[in-house]
């Protein structure tokens, strides 16, 4: 089970706006097989204007690994965390991921990828890829360094958050001044560009904002050649 963790400040900030629960400082906990059993539907409401937001604060540094872990259904766990935030976003809620610290690997496809709208901090603590940097230099047979170098090099390999947001996947990125300990002046920049991008999200429950950017060209590509063979 996920260990008791200490309550983030962007957290705190979402509690006393909304009614929803707190979410734990997830840098403390990895996504993991028991989050399968908590979901429960919500009651549906009838108009979109009236679908409560949903904000997902994202950090996370990784899913559960382990045999047990596999056994128990991880990857259920993980597609019905994806689907439940799929689905909310298709029935009209919006959904926002902010991402406050590491977003990896399947933790972050679970909890927050699905958004239809991603805010990210400009800040060094912020790291967006598919795997640690330990683990993708001993699969890729290089030394740490010598993948730095080479993501450097290739946005989509790159951990930095700068190097993220020329994917075209954010829909903003925030220069916080301090995200350990936030004034007032980063709690209102924060709240405003999340009434922006919900606001904005309700008029397309789609993904398709995330294909437009320089750095997406060839994902375009395979996607116009797909349709046209099918």
């Amino acid at each position: 089970m996920a260990k008791t963790c200490v309550l983030s400040p962007w957290s705190r900030m979402l509690t006393t706006t909304t009614r929803a629960p707190p979410a734990a400082k997830s840098a403390c906990w990895k996504a993991g097989r028991w989050r399968k059993w908590l979901m429960k539907p919500s009651p549906p409401t009838p108009t979109s204007q009236s679908k409560r937001p949903i904000v997902a604060v994202i950090d996370v540094p990784s899913q559960a690994y382990g045999r047990r872990e596999e056994a128990f259904g991880i990857h259920q766990a993980l597609a019905g965390a994806a689907g439940a935030y799929a689905k909310a976003r298709l029935a009209g809620h919006p959904v926002i991921g902010l991402i406050v610290g590491k977003a990896m690997s399947g933790a972050f496809l679970a909890h927050g990828y699905q958004a239809n709208r991603l805010i990210a901090f400009n800040d060094s603590g912020v790291l967006v890829h598919a795997m640690g940097k330990e683990s993708a230099a001993r699969i890729t047979l290089r030394t740490v360094e010598a993948l730095e170098k080479l993501a450097a090099t290739i946005p989509p390999m790159a951990y930095d958050v700068s190097n993220y947001a020329t994917l075209g996947l954010l829909s903003a990125l925030l220069d916080i001044n301090n995200p350990d300990a936030p004034d007032d002046h980063d709690l209102s920049l924060v709240s405003n560009t999340l009434r922006d991008a919900i606001a904005d999200a309700r008029t397309d429950a789609s993904l398709k904002c995330r294909l437009g950017a320089e750095n997406r060209r060839s994902s375009q590509l395979v996607r116009d050649r797909m349709r046209a063979s099918w």
